[in-house]
This record gives structure tokens, sequence and C-alpha cells, in this order.
């Protein structure tokens, strides 16, 4: 079955409209046009200005009396006083520029049957259309072996390739003239532009681009190339910043040669060959509509925000996740930032940074689960940094041992608080929920060498914490100051209040540390001199706790929310993705949580499509089939734009993440020791198949249903070690070799 988005039309201006390449550090968007192709480039090293210490010198002084002030109830005095001595200095964190534009002018002429399409089996996209009796289609891709984006032009009439080719950065940025762009022709088949990222010691990028033509001439004329009378051509286009190479410049025109002299049948095989090695890992159908699945993308949306079910979307939306994943973050490449590595903007949104109090998190929910554990890769190396700086944070700003990161980092892993925002920037638990995605990719792959590389950063993240605990009148440890992301709480008084001391979020992420930790050095045989300290200090925590209308407490106290709808949900974090809560395990905190749901959405949750996102997976995990679907289908209603893309609004890809994530987690859940099938299966989907979901554990899946229920199931252990299979009310032990598959009916027998 092909995996598609395709349109009847080009996407014009609409950046929404245009179709996403990648291959990790490159990126591009294909907006498909007849008359002036653009193609709107990336490279995810290009950031506006160089690191900085922002650490603010009052901090730790101020620990104190910042806590005292919080004890005593007195917030005003404490947000004041946070502001001015926590604050970093200066304020903001630097931000993701674009690369720039590709631009290729065509002849015009009547257009006949247009058709633009991205295939996701093999990432290339492809236009084709029928103009002056001629037809043209151009396929373009971007390859990571090659380190390009490519476009091949070709015409079913010889000779009848022309077009005008020129790069363009923008409009300048607005700190200075300094900072502009120049191109120069290259080679007189080609077009090379220099410059640098706006900000103090931004990054120096270089763009290379080749055009290669069989039959006809190409020429370059000031900056633009010229093709006429071919009879096909091939664009090239490599980038690099002073970020890794000394020579960027140097380093774009020798990959672009390289490229050109493979030619592109070679560059199209061997990108094939790389992205399939991802791709083709997972399968999943769902049945659908064949009239539904006969309709252009952006008709079967419209189709959903008028009220029909469509799996053949769900199941493509499920596919172009994973795309996504593979397209934005490989091996070597910088993770997945607030929008992937597409970015149009030279002031985005969040300055499509690194958001850890959820975003870059979602990012990565899918890797595991959906067979692509290596591109978790980037992730770490993000947090290997976020160490270095971290440290640094965590002995100047508070006085404790281990590292820290606040709720945004960039690409310096600047771990200093962010934007003087009462709500978000005081929180001191990005690294803590970082680091549990080392435990995470253990729990799923069991490769002890890796966790024996992962256990220092996860003991330093905890170690910070072991330290920066403060008992509160109670004598429970607690955070402090920390707030709920990105909550606001009224105190009985009417005070309305951020920060606080322990909020629940942050408990649960605690607990979760300090357990893995535990269990790590279990694994490896390390006798942790703190690990005594480290359970003594989950001992203390505040345990989870039930408020008057039944809600799972988002702060130390039962406080009313001044937003009820509020798009975060953080304190179900023990729901998902954490573990610490589950209908089986703790049923009267399950009900808690539903009843949070609940609320939350009766006052308008999930207004965003990233919050929208993680309720999908909260339903997965109560195992209610009915919501989970309910709000997949509002995901895809309410926050999808045309090319798919998840809206906040604006474009944040983690929706897209998280939306993947939850269409996995309603098909298979796991734990040490126990995987279920088909948990929260909704009606909309009774018939369907899945190859090789993955499993903590160690354990990949395939499996099959019709009617709703469970027809055939091969489980292989890449481990041998035991689980419980579970569907429905039937369960089976399992202890397979490692290596060893076993195939079971319906029935489990």
């Amino acid at each position: 079955m092909t995996h598609e988005l395709w349109y009847t039309h080009p996407a014009d201006t609409d950046w929404t409209r245009a179709l996403p390449l990648g291959c990790g550090r490159l990126g591009a968007m294909l907006f498909g046009n007849v008359a002036e192709e653009r193609l709107a480039l990336n490279e995810d090293s290009l950031w506006c200005g160089g690191p900085r210490d922002r650490v603010n010198p009052d901090a730790l002084a101020a620990l104190p009396e910042i806590r005292r002030l919080l004890f005593a109830g007195r917030l005003a005095d404490a947000h004041a006083l946070t502001v001015d001595a926590i604050s970093g200095i200066p304020d903001s964190q630097r931000h993701y520029e674009p690369l720039g534009d590709l631009l290729v002018t065509f002849p015009a002429g009547e257009l006949e049957e247009y058709r633009r399409s991205l295939d996701l089996d093999d990432a290339i996209a492809h236009i084709a259309y029928t103009q002056g009796g001629v037809h043209y289609t151009r396929e373009v891709l971007a390859s990571e072996p090659d380190q390009a984006i490519a476009m091949r032009l070709t015409a079913d009439q010889a000779g009848s390739i022309a077009f005008r080719v020129r790069l363009q950065r923008g409009p300048l940025d607005s700190y200075s003239s300094r900072y502009a762009d120049t191109v120069r022709p290259e080679d007189g088949c080609g077009l090379v532009m220099t410059g640098a990222a706006g900000g103090e010691h931004g990054v120096r990028f270089a763009a290379c681009l080749r055009v290669t033509v069989d039959g006809g001439t190409v020429r370059t004329l000031g900056d633009t190339v010229i093709v006429e009378g071919a009879d096909d051509a091939t664009l090239l286009l490599t980038a690099a910043t002073s970020y890794r190479e000394s020579d960027p410049a140097g380093y774009a025109r020798s990959r672009a040669i390289q490229a050109a002299e493979r030619g592109w049948e070679a560059i199209r095989a061997d990108h094939l060959r790389e992205y399939r090695a991802y791709f083709d890992r997972v399968s999943l159908t769902l049945g659908g509509d064949p009239a539904l699945d006969a309709l252009p993308t952006d008709a079967r949306l419209a189709c959903v925000q008028a009220g029909a079910a469509d799996p053949g979307l769900d199941a493509l939306y499920f596919h172009y996740g994973r795309y996504l994943l593979i397209a934005s973050s490989r091996p070597g490449s910088l993770p997945a930032n607030l929008q992937g590595v597409w970015n149009d903007s030279f002031t985005p949104s969040w300055g499509s940074k690194y958001t850890v109090n959820i975003n870059t998190e979602m990012n990565y929910w899918p890797a595991e689960v959906c067979n692509l554990p290596e591109l978790t890769g980037p992730l770490f190396a993000l947090l290997d940094g976020l160490r270095v700086t971290g440290r640094l944070v965590a002995r100047e700003m508070y006085g404790c041992r281990g590292f820290v990161c606040h709720h945004n980092t960039d690409i310096w892993h600047d771990c200093c608080p962010t934007d003087r925002n009462l709500s978000a920037s005081f929180w001191p638990m990005g690294a803590a929920w970082l680091s549990l995605h080392l435990w995470e990719h253990f729990a799923y792959t069991g490769d002890r060498d890796f966790l024996a590389q992962a256990y220092p950063t996860l003991r330093e993240a905890a170690l910070f914490f072991l330290d920066f605990l403060t008992p509160d009148p109670r004598g429970r440890l607690v955070t402090a100051p920390t707030c709920s992301p990105e909550n606001v709480y009224v105190l009985p008084n009417g005070e309305q209040g951020t920060l606080c001391a322990g909020a629940s979020m942050d408990n649960q992420l605690l607990d979760m540390l300090f357990r893995a930790c535990r269990d790590a050095a279990t694994v490896l045989g390390i006798d942790d001199p703190d690990g005594a300290a480290f359970e003594a200090a989950r001992c203390r925590l505040p345990q989870p706790g039930i408020g008057k209308a039944g809600q799972l407490m988002e702060w130390p106290d039962d406080f009313d929310e001044v937003e009820p709808g509020h798009r975060h949900v953080s304190h179900l974090f023990g729901l998902y993705p954490g573990d610490l809560i589950a209908p089986d395990t703790t049923p009267e905190l399950a009900q808690a949580a539903r009843v949070t749901l609940e609320r939350r959405l009766a006052h308008g949750g999930g207004h965003t499509g990233w919050s929208r996102a993680w309720i999908i997976n909260f339903w997965a995990r109560l195992r209610d089939a009915g919501q989970a679907y309910a709000h997949l289908q509002a995901l895809l209603a309410k926050s999808t734009l045309p090319n798919l893309f998840d809206d906040h609004p604006p474009f944040q890809i983690d929706g897209n993440f998280g939306g993947t994530a939850g269409i996995a987690e309603m098909l298979l859940q796991s734990r040490p020791g126990e995987v279920r099938l088909l948990p929260t299966l909704p009606a909309a989907w009774p018939t369907g198949s899945v190859r090789s979901l993955c499993a903590r554990g160690g354990f990949t899946l395939d499996f099959a249903w019709a009617n709703s229920t469970l027809t055939t199931v091969t489980v292989t252990s890449r481990l041998g070690t035991p689980c419980i299979l579970r569907h429905a009310d039937r369960e089976v032990a399992l202890t397979l070799a490692p290596g060893a598959s076993i195939t079971l009916d319906g029935t489990l027998t």
C-alpha cells in the first residue's frame, strides 16, 4: 500500500501547504509552483548568535529568601525576587534561522493535469503537470548519504527543459547589514551563497548549488543559473555552517561536486536504501473507505473536519509522523527542534528552540515504540552538552552538584532560565525529564553498554536534586522555587501564583528519576555511594494527592486554577509518559486522572495541537477507546494544517509526534514484564494489522485483528526476557530464547 500525501494544486505562497523534505541536517519545504518553484531551505545548526554565560550572579544568595517567601505564602514578593535574582542575564536564549530559498523560474504557459505529492515510502516529492502539450515532472529528495537536496526535472519531449535558478536568503536581519548573504557564480554551472546568522558571534554559513543537464546549455549570468533546451536537469543543493565546519563554503562545494559526479540515479538509489532501512521497519493498516482513500489529502482532511471518520487518514497520519522524525533527526544531526528542521522565519515563534517542559520530549515519544531507536541519538547528544553547561548553572545558581536545565535550551546548551516568564522559566526539571529518555531507551533495547554510558548522566541529573530539594513545613522534600508548567493557581485569599514548592509533576519526575538510578545501578552491578540517599529522598517526596473535586492535585495544596481549561496537564505525567498511574495498579489515582481530564476538557482544554496529542495518550493509558479516538479526530479536525503539519497555532511539530505516539499507544502498551495488545482499540478501527511495533523488554510484535478482535500475533524476543502477553481478558506467559519468535492465534494459544 502506498503512503502518500497528494494535492491537485500548488502551494502558491502558503508555507503550510508546502511539502517537507529532510535528512536530519538539511530541510526543505517544496511548494510545487509551476511558474516559480520555491524550496524554502534549512540547515539545522544555523542559529542566531553564539554561546553565552547568562548565569545571574545574585541567584545563589537569593535562593534561601525566595524559599522562605514561598513557604510563608508571600507569593508577590517571591515572584518579584525570583524575576530579578534568578532570571538569566540577558534574559533570552538564541533562536533558529532559515538558510534561504532556492527559486526556479520557468517559462509561462497554460497549465493542465497538475499533481503534487509526497511519497512517504520513498521520501520523494513529485510534481507532474502538462503545459503547452509537454508533460513535465520534478522529483525532489533530501539525501542523507550525499547530504544534499536534489531536484530532477524531466519532460516527455526532448529539449523542453528551460529555467532560471537563484539563491536568496530573504530580508536582512535586524542586527546589521554585515550579516547579509552574498551570492556568487560557481564554475559556470552553479552558485555559492555565504553569510552569517544574526546576533553576536552568529554562525557563518554557506550553501552551494550545482546544476547538471543532459542536452541543451547551462550557464551563469550574475547570480542566476540559466538552463535552455535541456532534455533533463538535476539541481543539487548542499550547505554547511561554522558550527560543524571551519570552512563551510569549502565543505559545501566539495559535497556538491561529489554529488554531481555521482549523478541522479546513484543519489536516488542510495537515498532510497538509507531511508527505507528506517521507514520499512513498521507497517500499519487500519482499513478505511475506498471513496475517502481516493481523495486528495486536503479533501480528506476537510471530510474529517466535517465529522467523517477516515481510518485510512489515521494510518497516513501515523506514517507521516514516522516520516517527519526520520527527516528531522538522524545520527549526526541536531535533534528535532520546535519545528523539526523546517522554519521560514528569522524571528520564529518561541525561537523554534528546544522547549524541554514538554515539546522536545514529545518529539521523541514515537521513537522507541515505532522501532526507530537510533533517531534518539541527537537527543542524547544534546543531553551530553547540557550536562557540561548545566553543571556550571547548578553550581553557580544553586550551589548544587550535578547538572540542571530549565524549561528551554538552544544549540549552545544554554541551561539558564529564559524569557522572564513566571509560569515557565523558573522550572528546574528539564534535565530530569530528558534524562529519563535514557532509561526509556534501555527499557526498550536492553542495551547494557548504552546503559553503562548513560548511567553517569542519570546519576548527575539526580545528584542535583539530592542537593536542591528542601524540607517543606510538613517535612517533605520539595523542589523550590518551581512551577507547574505553565499554569497559574489561586490562593484562598484570591492571590494568584505561579511559583510554588513541590509541584506534582516535579515529584512524579523525581520518583521515576531516583528509581531509574536505583534500577540502572542494579542492572550494572554498581554500588553507588549515593544510592541510599537517592532512595531516602524518593521516599520523602510528596505523594500524588486527590483534591476536593476528585481530581489529581496539581500543586502540593488543593488550589483552584485561573484557567481550568489550561493547555498543559503536567501533573498527569505519571500517567503518560510516566509509569506511576495505571487503571490496574493504582485505580484511585487513575480515576483522579480521569476526573482531571474531564474537568480540563469541560473548560476548553486541548486547544493546542501538542496538548491534544498528549490528551490522546492519556486516554489511551486509561484504556478509554472512545475518548482516545475522539481526541485523535479533534487533533486532525482542529489542529492539523493542509500539509498535515501540527498547528499550535502556529506550526509546531510536537503534535505530529505526539499523535503518532498516541496511535501506537492505542494499539500496544508495555511495561517491564507485560505487553498488552489492542488495549484501547476504537470502534472506528474494527480491522487492521501492525508489523514490528516495539515493547519494553526487547520485544517486537506483529499482529492483526478483525471484528475488533485479535486474530493473530507474532512475538519476537531480542533479549530472552520473560513477559506476560495480554489481550482483553486473556493472557499467556512467554519466555523465548534471544532472537526467537512465536506465533499465537487470537486466543493467545
